[in-house]
């Protein structure tokens, strides 16, 4: 336990030395600098996210200042918190395997280090924050349903982390609190027709009651209830919501025209009966022949292997693309190219877990395991699809595969192996390549931070030392109370100079900007923004907004150019 959550961190921390996405960082930051400076979301600005991990980073800025690391650190400790949490519930996933379970749960979580909710993304982010707090939960569900006196305070507490995810991500935590609930509901039903007590779940829903009534609430008189739904609810869905068109094609992977049948012709020779290989009574009489007990054994390993060859097909072919391709996007388009395979599998288990008699039989948290990620991953998928949320996403695959495994008892540990070696070897590797992070560019020396706020950020290419060239002629030529209006706010500008944000827009993307270009020209003067610095070579390879150049047109009419750096040109307001 202490050695994957060491490791996990160790590595998240290793990536922070590594990469930085700038866009992401600043938005972080920025945003929560100014919460903790009395500025309120959606109420004092527009804001489209859930509050909690702005909160949390607005807390540690309160406590530590503006710097840089302790908000690395707390990323590199969820990571190891993350995976260590995993590794637990894989434990309790696999305790049908009681004298395989910890070698099984550990192969599992081995690539965690790599991959897990930190992995790939290393910077602090409200998606990796929503699977960690949906982790514990289930960690506390698994416990709470695992006896049937379980303390009703460790059921309080289940159903007050099962609302917690809500507020760190919307489109993950709403999904996850509805399957949780509703299972908890189906288990209550089978234990009282059992006449089980069901007073755990009667406490879990008690729990997740209190708790979110308690955070409508807080949030009604903080900020009003009617904006905070408008933003991170209307808002948020009209911005970000794709077609259910785009949800699909997640599932048209070439691959599973023979991913799929491979797996269902192994699954097939595995619930063989023995018996149907066990060898006729006249080769049993034949002397010399040997004993019917032996020939059946040798049968029965025969179709084991065979199976297992089959199952092991789609995890053997990826790690031989590391060999048939050198070209980082084909390997990472093999690797992910697993997932549509095993959530349609993971999809079957759970609709034969949902049957009636399974349920009756075992009125616990375990048939709803499968249900319940596959929910959650699907929830994740409503902002970005698959190939832009896998970054935190891991560690529900990993338990995922651990449901699967436990159906084929047989071959569990060498498929375990094979799923191991294949997710740390590819895994490590497009971690490493950063092949998910190609839309910034990630070119030239690797350039680290120097000012004491920034301590810590790393990156390759111009756009470090460019933008602590803007923090020193800031500092220098530009009043402290004066306004200023960054486009399109790449760059963490408030966190680093300690400036107060005086517009309500810090970042000029279609997911967080409800205004059109007229009316930022308009917010402009009403704030009596002052200064307009306009980044010329941002780190995305793409540009972040459809409008940016008009917006920039139109403020540029108010405006007259008094500073060209390397990287930002600063104009004076007329």
């Amino acid at each position: 336990a202490a050695a994957l959550f060491l490791a996990t961190a160790a590595f998240t921390l290793w990536q922070n030395t590594r990469v930085a996405v700038l866009w992401d960082i600043s938005y972080l930051l920025d945003t929560s600098y100014r919460i903790s400076l009395g500025q309120l979301p959606y109420r004092d600005f527009p804001f489209a996210h859930a509050p909690l991990t702005f909160l949390v980073h607005a807390l540690i800025i309160r406590l530590f200042g503006r710097v840089y690391f302790p908000h690395l650190l707390c990323a590199a400790l969820e990571a190891g918190a993350a995976t260590l949490l995993t590794w637990r519930f894989l434990l309790a996933l696999l305790k049908s395997l009681s004298d395989r379970a910890w070698s099984l749960a550990t192969l599992l979580a081995a690539p965690l280090i790599v991959l897990g909710i930190y992995g790939i993304y290393p910077h602090p982010i409200y998606d990796s924050d929503a699977i960690l707090a949906a982790l514990l939960a289930l960690y506390l569900f698994q416990r709470s349903t695992s006896s049937t006196a379980a303390r009703p305070i460790l059921c309080f507490l289940t159903g007050a982390a099962c609302v917690f995810p809500l507020f760190f991500k919307q489109n993950i935590g709403l999904p996850f609190l509805f399957v949780t609930l509703a299972a908890a509901a189906a288990i209550a039903i089978a234990r009282s027709r059992q006449r089980i007590s069901v007073w755990p779940q009667l406490w879990l829903f008690a729990g997740a009651f209190v708790t979110l009534a308690a955070a409508l609430l807080a949030i009604h008189a903080t900020v009003g209830l009617h904006n905070y739904l408008y933003w991170t609810i209307t808002f948020a869905r009209q911005r970000r919501l794709p077609g259910f068109a785009v949800m699909l094609s997640t599932y048209r992977q070439a691959s599973l025209l023979w991913t799929i049948p491979l797996t269902i012709l192994g699954l097939a020779l595995l619930r063989h009966r023995q018996g149907s290989g066990a060898p006729s009574r006249s080769h049993r009489d034949m002397p010399g022949s040997p004993p019917a007990s032996l020939v059946g054994w040798m049968g029965g390993m025969r179709r084991r292997w065979i199976a297992f060859i089959l199952l092991a097909a789609p995890f053997f072919y990826t790690i031989a693309a590391l060999a048939l391709t050198t070209d980082p996007d084909d390997r990472a388009g093999q690797l992910l190219s697993l997932w549509p395979h095993i959530l349609i599998l993971s999809a079957a288990l759970a609709l034969w877990n949902l049957r009636p008699r399974k349920l009756a039989a075992d009125p616990t948290l375990q048939p709803f395991v499968p249900a319940i990620l596959l929910v959650t991953i699907h929830g994740a998928f409503l902002s970005q699809q698959l190939w832009g949320s896998t970054y935190a996403l891991w560690p529900l695959l990993a338990l995922l595969l651990a449901a699967l495994l436990a159906q084929v008892p047989t071959i569990a540990r060498p498929m375990a192996v094979v799923i191991a070696a294949t997710f740390l070897l590819c895994g490590g590797l497009y971690a490493t390549s950063h092949e998910p992070l190609s839309y910034v560019y990630l070119d030239g020396p690797r350039a680290h931070a120097t000012l004491p706020e920034l301590r810590g950020l790393a990156t390759p290419g111009p756009w470090i030392p460019g933008f602590e060239e803007l923090v020193r002629v800031t500092n220098a030529e530009i009043p402290a109370n004066d306004g200023i209006l960054l486009l399109p706010g790449e760059d963490p500008f408030y966190f680093a100079t300690g400036r107060v944000p005086q517009f309500p827009i810090l970042l000029f993307d279609p997911a967080t900007d409800p205004y059109t270009p007229g009316q930022t020209r308009d917010l402009a003067r009403a704030r009596n923004i002052r200064w307009l610095i306009v980044n010329r070579q941002t780190q995305l390879t793409g540009p972040p907004h459809p409008d940016l150049a008009e917006i920039t047109r139109v403020l540029e009419q108010d405006f007259i150019p008094c500073r060209t750096l390397a990287n930002y040109t600063i104009y004076r307001r007329k």
